[in-house]
């Protein structure tokens, strides 16, 4: 059998797929983790799949001190969990906020098809003093110009590992 590419969506037909009982419930995660529970940002997130909510999150960061406990890192992590996957094809996102760096470069991680979001990076700068921007700032810069420095070592010794990682026929691609 030949595996054929599923045809991604047009941006107008994921606009007319939207749910809001979808975004509601995200809204009502971020709620739960801001002001119920108080256990980090005003941040919910749900991954639903052929019209199910299959995993949600909300921000525990503060609860947990863990930097990266953020809604929709919890909701993709629960999704490839129940899934048995680390790609999350035919999933969509629904979260509270527009999504930080570090969540948005893991919805492009776990291949996610679409992500539907409420408030902007604007807003959570604005109501809540969340400088993502800030993130995104230097991310754009060059390394030498970051706050975060950086500084390479043992560059042969390194690439040994990727040399025979290379020559696996069964290697992980993730």
């Amino acid at each position: 059998m030949v595996a054929t590419k599923t045809r991604k969506k047009s941006l107008e037909e994921y606009k007319k797929e939207f749910n809001p009982e979808f975004m509601r419930k995200a809204i009502e995660l971020s709620r739960r983790a801001s002001i119920i529970e108080k256990t980090g940002g005003v941040f919910g997130a749900v991954i639903v799949k052929d019209g199910k909510i299959i995993s949600e999150g909300y921000n525990q960061v503060k609860k947990q001190n863990d930097p990266i406990w953020h809604a929709e890192m919890q909701a993709i992590r629960e999704a490839c969990k129940k899934l048995g996957t680390p790609h999350l094809e035919g999933c969509v996102l629904y979260t509270s906020a527009e999504c930080c760096p570090m969540c948005l470069a893991t919805a492009y991680w776990a291949h996610l098809d679409h992500i539907y979001y409420g408030a902007t990076t604007a807003d959570s700068l604005k109501y809540g003093d969340f400088a993502d921007i800030d993130i995104l700032d230097e991310i754009r810069k060059e390394p030498a110009e970051r706050r975060l420095k950086f500084s390479q070592h043992m560059n042969p010794e390194a690439v040994e590992v990727w040399k025979e990682f290379s020559k696996m026929p069964d290697r992980a691609r993730y």
